[in-house]
């Protein structure tokens, strides 16, 4: 795996972790009973967190990443058929 293959297969786990991760843990004020106000969302959460998000998201990825480079280096599946062209 290429450094750019490895670059584009890492953001694209993120993004993909991220997505999953976002709504874990959420509270929305409809679940607290807090009245909404101002044109505001009920099912808007409270407090996202989303530094930590990020940090979760980030290591994750990283973990599915290696993961992923090491089948390839090991050789139990390879890139070669992907780069052929016909």
């Amino acid at each position: 795996m290429s450094v750019v293959t490895g670059i584009a297969v890492y953001l694209t786990l993120w993004w993909t972790v991220l997505f999953a991760v976002l709504p874990l843990g959420n509270r929305t004020y409809a679940e607290e009973g807090i009245e909404v106000k101002d044109g505001g969302d009920p099912g808007a959460p409270i407090n996202p967190n989303l530094k930590k998000k990020f940090f979760t998201t980030s290591w994750i990825a990283a973990v599915v990443w290696l993961v992923i480079w090491l089948v390839l280096k090991s050789g139990l599946v390879t890139l070669a058929p992907l780069s052929t062209t016909y």
